[in-house]
């Protein structure tokens, strides 16, 4: 076979699999929105057969014969090239995809099916019990996929390695030591400070409908194309790209809460213009994906944190948000973003100001390690988890919800998943320190709402780059330099020693 007819056969079965993949991301988007509760039991039968179909497509040793005529030839000479990408691409992916047993992917598909309504459930009831069943399958499964796939140190790799590529525990326990120490010291002193804000602000009346459309408003105002995408409600807020021309991203709201349901969409509006900047002349090809969750959660985490979380975007957004509630019209905008700013040690991660998230995220991080070296079972998870809760952030859930049931990942068997969103949070800071230095003040563009002038430049530096890099390397391509937490550890120190008066 001639080289390009191997390339051209490649092309074909990756984008074959890209279809399959998109369908079954619609119908777990349905599944997470909205499904009937009767139709779950169907779903994950459609999952599982789905899963099954894939598995045979993605492990066919044709492809394995195919890579070895395109691999090291003229196609793949320059490293950066679209062909030489996609190559690598596919052939990490096939490595992966044949040392898993076909059972097992069905496993892992029927499991996450499954899990994920009873989940919904035992949250709405605090109903640990019917839950964990359900997570000792998967964790089960998990540990034998990390197994399968094989590691080096720690089996915690294997499945790391699906999220972030050439990340490892070590690695990250070593970042995470940098951190957590600075940012227990900024709580500290936060807690000291006699300056509170009045956090009754962001709690007063604020009608769903009224949220949405502001919400709305503000992600259209961003950049995220809503006729590319649509906005809906979930248990738990997420991203979805289908595929050109629909990213789907969703929110829950609460009339109590002004914070919740306004930073989860301008979160997933963050992960959604990401996808919307990919390339799409490849859709269907490994380039036009997101080179990892770091990546894509720096994404998120800026829009969310850096940009919707500081003073210069209120000042422009705030006479709009007086405008749309009425319960602000007498409240300033000093005082209304220091209510939404306010740090204080809470239960739910989704809910965390910006100092104590990345505890919440440690917390999950180590629990996850121990789970899948064995070292932790899972009927003992709610005395981990309330542990590291109080040695962390001083404070013990009253209830499940609260606890161990408040996040979907483990139902959906994203292990592994979670150390990404600290990851994020440490990217978002070092691009936009590099976006400060390429684009000039910052604060005076947002403060005018001129956020194109920054999509524009993360669409060149990232999005348009799909997986041409490795996470690692893409950092250092943008930034000049490797992943460095100081620059998060600085972003906090500053913003919060502004609005907390420390010395």
């Amino acid at each position: 076979m001639k080289l390009q007819e191997a390339y051209e056969r490649l092309s074909l079965r990756s984008m074959e699999t890209s279809y399959l993949d998109s369908a079954v991301k619609m119908l777990r988007w349905d599944q997470s929105t909205y499904i009937p509760r009767k139709g779950h039991a169907h779903r994950a039968n459609q999952l599982s057969a789905l899963a099954k179909m894939k598995h045979k497509m993605v492990t066919d040793p044709l492809i394995g014969e195919w890579l070895e005529i395109v691999e090291d030839s003229d196609l793949t000479e320059d490293l950066l090239s679209v062909e030489a990408v996609n190559t690598r691409e596919w052939r990490r992916l096939y490595d992966r995809a044949v040392k898993i047993p076909e059972s097992l992917a069905v496993n892992l598909a029927r499991a996450a099916a499954e899990a994920q309504p009873v989940w919904e459930e035992a949250r709405r009831g605090d109903d640990w019990e019917s839950f964990k069943p359900h997570l000792a399958t998967m964790v089960s499964l998990k540990r034998e996929q990390a197994q399968a796939l094989g590691y080096e140190d720690e089996p915690y790799d294997a499945l790391l390695d699906y999220y972030e590529q050439g990340e490892t525990a070590r690695h990250l326990e070593t970042i995470f030591a940098r951190l957590r120490p600075a940012l227990t010291d900024l709580l500290h002193r936060i807690l000291e400070s006699p300056r509170r804000p009045d956090s009754s602000i962001r709690h007063r009346h604020f009608p769903i409908a009224d949220q949405q459309a502001f919400a709305t408003k503000v992600a259209r105002k961003l950049g995220y194309d809503f006729n590319g995408g649509r906005l809906d409600v979930s248990v738990h807020p997420f991203t979805e790209g289908i595929g050109p021309g629909d990213v789907r991203i969703t929110t829950r709201y609460h009339e109590d809460d002004f914070n919740e349901a306004f930073f989860a969409v301008v979160h997933e509006a963050g992960h959604a213009m990401y996808h919307q900047g990919l390339p799409m002349e490849h859709w269907g090809m490994p380039i036009c994906v997101p080179v990892s969750l770091g990546i894509n959660e720096s994404q998120s985490r800026m829009w969310e944190n850096i940009i919707a979380g500081s003073l210069p975007f209120w000042k422009y957004f705030y006479p709009q948000a007086q405008e749309r509630f009425a319960v602000l019209r007498d409240v300033p905008l000093d005082d209304f973003y220091s209510s939404i700013n306010e740090v204080q040690p809470s239960f739910i991660r989704v809910e965390a100001d910006e100092v104590t998230y990345n505890l919440h995220v440690l917390l999950r991080f180590e629990i996850e390690v121990m789970l899948v070296r064995g070292d932790l079972e899972v009927e003992d998870l709610p005395k981990a988890w309330n542990a590291k809760m109080r040695s962390y952030l001083g404070i013990t859930p009253k209830d499940y919800v609260t606890g161990v049931l408040q996040d979907i990942h483990w139902a959906s068997g994203s292990i592994g998943y979670f150390p990404t969103y600290t990851l994020g949070n440490m990217n978002a800071a070092q691009f936009f320190h590099q976006a400060s230095k390429d684009l000039g003040d910052m604060d005076a563009l947002i403060e005018k709402g001129e956020f194109g002038v920054l999509l524009r430049w993360l669409r060149e530096k990232i999005h348009s780059q799909g997986s041409r890099y490795r996470p690692r390397d893409l950092v250092r391509t943008v930034t000049n330099e490797e992943m460095n937490p100081d620059y998060l550890i600085d972003y906090l120190v500053q913003k919060y020693g502004d609005l907390y008066q420390l010395q």
